[in-house]
Order: structure tokens, then C-alpha cells, then sequence
């Protein structure tokens, strides 16, 4: 639970740097450049020789829905909400991991469910006011593709890990990260204008801070910790 914790606090701070630094920036390009960056992270620490072709497609695939689809609605998200709302509307990540969870193991984890809809609740009551906001709908859909994309990675790369027990989680975290990439490169080359891009020194900041530290590291501590952790 700690290494939980412990990412909880870094990602504090990366919803104000999004919506400071980066949201002039096209929101693709923004999630393929942090997830290329924790890819490069990563790298050094990848063992093929561990991996079998269906294990390799496996976390390709994993990452590809947990960080490439979470992070392409996720950062596009900004355009419509405010820093505080992503925020709150990340709330309904523990309900679909749960959901998620009893699908697999065939169960029904009631307490669960009540401590989910409670927050569900406290979240209604914030953005009460804004509830007839055409942004903030739009805005909440995004988060919900994003919340259940990062659930269902974060379940299944548990489950593959716990029936791989000799495998290493930073031997094969480059392949998330590059599952991700890939994803985010295709909605990139469709959205992002290449030939015009220009970055300040402080978007380039930004965005390295977020795919070294918040994304590379952030998200390797999440997924040992959730894969340690109970749901």
C-alpha cells in the first residue's frame, strides 16, 4: 500500500502542470511524448529472453489500453475540464477495478461497491452547479474511458504477473510503456502538426518531469504496488 501512497502524492502535482503548461500543446503529442520518455526510462532494464511471443503481445497490449487509451482521453480531457475536476472524476477508478475484478474472479465484493458509490456521491455534490455544463459532460465521459482503460490494465497486468512469477517487473515494464507510445503515436500522426511544433523550455521541462518521474516511475510503483496489494 505504500508504493500506492507514495504515487498518489507525486501525481498531486501533475494535474496543475498539465492544465498550466501543456494544454495549448496538442493533447496527443502530450501523451505520446511522456510515454516515449518513460519507454527510453525503461529500456536498459528490458529482458526478452524472459519473454515468450504471447507473453510480449500480452504487455504490449496491456499497456497499450492501461497508459495509450487512458493517457488519449485523459489529457484531452483538459480541453473541458478544470484541473480539480480531473481530479474528482478519477474517483471512479476503484469502482471499475473492482467491476473488473469480480468479472474475473467470479465474485461480488459488496463492500466494495458501497465505499465506491459514497464517493460517487461526494463527487455529485461538488460539481452539483455544473452539472448542465456541455464541457463538463463531455469532460466526464473522457475521464470514464480513461478510469476504466487504467482498471482494467492495472487488473490484468496483476493477474499476468501473478501467473509469471519468475518474471520481474522492470524487465518487462518497456514493453507497457511502448504499448502505450504506439497507441498514442497513431491518434498523434492524425492530430499533430510535426512540420509547426514548438515547445518552450518550460513545456520541455514539464513534460520530462512527467515521463521520467510522474509516468515512468509513477506508474511501475503503481502496478508493483497494486500487484501487492489486495483489491
Amino acid at each position: 500500500m505504500i508504493y500506492l501512497l507514495i504515487v498518489s502524492l507525486i501525481w498531486a502535482f501533475s494535474f496543475g502542470l498539465i492544465k498550466g503548461n501543456l494544454t495549448s500543446l496538442d493533447s496527443n503529442f502530450v501523451s505520446f511524448s511522456r510515454l516515449f520518455i518513460s519507454f527510453l526510462v525503461f529500456l536498459p532494464f528490458l529482458k526478452f529472453k524472459l519473454l515468450n511471443k504471447k507473453l510480449t503481445f500480452t504487455f504490449l497490449g496491456i499497456g497499450s489500453i492501461q497508459y495509450g487509451m487512458m493517457y488519449v482521453s485523459y489529457i484531452y480531457a483538459f480541453q473541458f475540464l478544470k484541473a480539480y475536476e480531473i481530479v474528482l472524476f478519477t474517483i471512479f477508478t476503484p469502482f471499475y477495478i473492482v467491476f473488473i475484478s469480480d468479472i474475473i474472479d467470479r465474485k461480488f465484493s459488496s463492500v466494495f461497491y458501497v465505499t465506491s458509490i459514497l464517493s460517487f456521491i461526494g463527487t455529485g455534490i461538488i460539481v452539483w452547479n455544473d452539472l448542465s455544463s456541455s464541457s463538463l459532460f463531455i469532460g466526464f465521459i473522457l475521464m470514464q474511458i480513461s478510469n476504466f482503460a487504467f482498471a482494467f490494465g492495472q487488473v490484468f497486468y496483476k493477474k499476468i504477473m501473478k501467473e509469471s512469477p519468475y518474471l520481474s517487473d522492470k524487465n518487462i515494464f518497456a514493453l507497457l510503456f511502448f504499448g502505450g507510445g504506439l497507441t498514442s503515436f497513431i491518434f498523434s500522426i492524425s492530430t499533430t502538426n510535426y512540420s509547426s511544433l514548438s515547445l518552450s523550455s518550460e513545456q520541455i521541462l514539464t513534460l520530462m518531469y512527467l515521463g521520467v518521474v510522474a509516468s515512468g516511475i509513477g506508474f511501475f510503483l503503481w502496478n508493483y504496488g497494486a500487484k501487492i496489494t489486495n483489491t
